[in-house]
């Protein structure tokens, strides 16, 4: 198992990165939480998760413990894959889902895109009693970007790349960026299309 990589960042994607470890490119997927929390870094290091089908080996990084444990827990409900588990976490910070969690909240957890009655009542169920009230601060947005074609086209491809139809995905950032005055980060324009019905 290969409990976390240490390198230097090559490229950044909102849903994935490369990070190279002595002279190895390794493809690392990420979350949305993960992606705002790595900012410029030239070295970085990420806690890894290595799920292996038998046609690809597939490498999870998380920026920090806490949303590792969590990612796991999630993954640990029947039903929820590792790539619905980084929906969730692209879609709610560590500290939403938690407090989904403890206060029983299926429709939070619900609006998740994939995610179902019975599933978000299983989570809940299941996880209820392994979450501890987490005390960590949210992280620090990386900053504002402006709703420029560059930017609007990096959400195009996050959310195309985490399941969405491109037609789907266009319609909801056009609905988020209609409703948003003045800038919009690129973290807060895909967990805002996310959530768009």
């Amino acid at each position: 198992m290969i409990a976390y990589l240490s390198g230097r960042l090559v490229f950044k994607d909102p849903t994935y990165v490369i990070i190279d470890v002595s002279g190895i490119g390794y493809q690392v997927k990420i979350s949305l939480q993960t992606y705002s929390k790595i900012k410029d870094e030239e070295q970085i290091r990420l806690h890894t998760f290595l799920h292996i089908k038998e046609d690809a080996h597939t490498l999870y990084g998380f920026k920090d413990e806490e949303e590792k444990r969590l990612f796991l827990l999630l993954i640990s409900i029947n039903g929820v894959g590792p790539n619905t588990g980084l929906m969730i976490l692209s879609s709610l910070s560590t500290e939403e889902i938690e407090q989904a969690i403890l206060s029983g909240d299926v429709g939070t957890i619900q609006a998740v895109k994939g995610i179902g009655t019975k599933t978000a009542q299983r989570i809940i169920l299941e996880l209820k009693d392994k979450i501890r009230k987490s005390t960590t601060e949210l992280a620090t947005p990386l900053g504002f970007l402006k709703s420029s074609n560059k930017t609007r086209e990096e959400a195009l491809q996050a959310l195309i790349t985490l399941g969405f139809p491109r037609a789907v995905a266009e319609k909801n950032i056009a609905q988020v960026l209609k409703k948003t005055t003045g800038e919009i980060s690129l973290e807060d324009l895909i967990k805002a299309s996310l959530k768009t019905p």
